[in-house]
């Protein structure tokens, strides 16, 4: 496949998408300008976006303190959004519920569990269930929280298959560090 997206003519252009990173030569297309990528960091709504959605599409009313606690909560992901936004349909605490907010909600377990969670090898499922207690995620650490000794190699997968939350920050240790998004890690 490779090859034969590098030696197509010039005119052709080809979309490929996906929730996970192909197994293809995506940095040396990169490198050339001849890659376009549209991430995950892309798709999140912005402030503005939240509101307008939260306000003209789901026709709720709530406070601007509580639509930035949605953002922030959901990281702007819209499955979230519309998510929480269902939860609050017909509720009159809808500052109290959006201050407890989290992962653990029906609807967004139901989602978790039926788009994600049931896609996964059961190798990756038992690795997300073990590291969840565990706020930032490195290599070291989840090898601790899951005795195992591939706690680095299993980050690295779930980055390339769009599993993990924020972008990748090395610290002073030179320790590669990801966080848990706050939808799944429960309330703060």
């Amino acid at each position: 496949m490779a090859f034969l997206l590098d030696h197509l003519p010039a005119h052709v252009h080809v979309v490929i998408s996906t929730r996970a990173d192909p197994d293809l030569p995506l940095a040396r297309w990169r490198v050339r300008g001849e890659l376009v990528e549209i991430r995950a960091a892309d798709l999140r709504f912005t402030s503005a976006e939240t509101t307008a959605y939260l306000t003209a599409v789901t026709g709720l009313d709530l406070a601007a303190a509580d639509v930035a606690a949605l953002e922030e909560r959901t990281e702007g992901w819209i499955a979230a959004l519309q998510l929480a936004a269902l939860s609050l349909q017909g509720r009159e605490d809808a500052s109290r519920f959006i201050a407890r907010f989290a992962g653990d909600d029906r609807y967004i377990v139901d989602y978790l569990i039926e788009e994600v969670l049931r896609h996964q090898t059961d190798t990756v499922r038992r690795f997300l269930l073990q590291s969840a207690v565990l706020d930032r995620l490195t290599g070291p650490l989840c090898d601790a929280v899951t005795g195992g000794d591939d706690g680095s190699e299993m980050l690295v997968a779930l980055d390339r298959a769009n599993l993990s939350s924020s972008p990748w920050t090395t610290g002073a240790s030179g320790t590669a560090t990801t966080t848990c998004s706050p939808t799944c890690s429960g309330p703060g």
